[in-house]
């Protein structure tokens, strides 16, 4: 992105998801891109397939564009908020290597546009109805990632919800507290994280250590009673 022009600014928004999962991932990334600003640009790299017959797709939602592989990732970003716009880019034959497409296709189209110079990317027309998978439920009751503090998030947005629930995962259960003192040290819980989305967490430790928790992972919202 530099390259193209320098004054732009990067910011690295997550660079550790988990590897080769576009369905975790899109369900955190419209959660994420919330807290930017109109106009913002994202390059979305959760690409396992690259290389392959998988399109390259170029999006505006909630007033921001995203730039990535139509694997699954937009997912839950089209149900969510509603994509306005949604156009294929072409794969150039000369690109440098058939498996960066990070660096060799994603960036340069989000500088461009970033720039305001959406006009001189090589776009086709693209079914906004191909970015949702079917079977893929709104919100994901499952662990979708864990941060470097051991707490577990969900792709379950925290409106969705009712705050008396019983959260389980693993066999265990967790209830609700607004923050992490609310419990001992050392206690599980569930809150509705930054993001807006539920998170399971240990008050001054790795809930997904203490409580053997990984990615994946199912998780089941109880009524008040269980």
């Amino acid at each position: 992105m530099l390259a193209v022009d320098p004054r732009l600014t990067v910011l690295d928004a997550c660079s550790d998801l988990p590897p080769f999962d576009a369905r975790a991932a899109a369900y955190l990334l419209p959660a994420v891109a919330v807290h930017y600003p109109p106009g913002s640009v994202f390059v979305c790299v959760v690409d396992p397939g690259v290389g392959t017959e998988r399109p390259a797709v170029v999006l505006e939602a909630g007033g921001r564009w995203f730039v990535g592989p139509d694997n699954g990732l937009f997912h839950a970003l089209a149900v969510q908020q509603g994509v306005t716009r949604c156009q294929r880019l072409a794969v150039p034959a000369d690109l440098p290597s058939a498996t960066f497409h990070g660096r060799d296709l994603f960036a340069p189209a989000a500088a461009r546009i970033a720039l305001g110079q959406r006009d001189a990317l090589p776009l086709l027309p693209h079914d906004t109805d191909a970015l949702r998978r079917p079977g893929w439920p709104d919100d994901l009751a499952e662990i979708v990632y864990i941060d470097r503090y051991g707490n577990a998030m969900t792709g379950l947005r925290g409106q969705a919800v009712p705050p008396a629930s019983v959260v389980e995962c693993r066999g265990r259960r967790f209830r609700a507290h607004e923050k992490f003192a609310d419990v001992p040290a050392g206690e599980g819980l569930w809150y509705v994280n930054s993001l807006g989305l539920v998170e399971i967490a240990a008050n001054r430790g790795a809930a997904a250590a203490r409580f053997g928790l990984q990615v994946g992972d199912a998780v089941r919202i109880l009524s008040p009673g269980h």
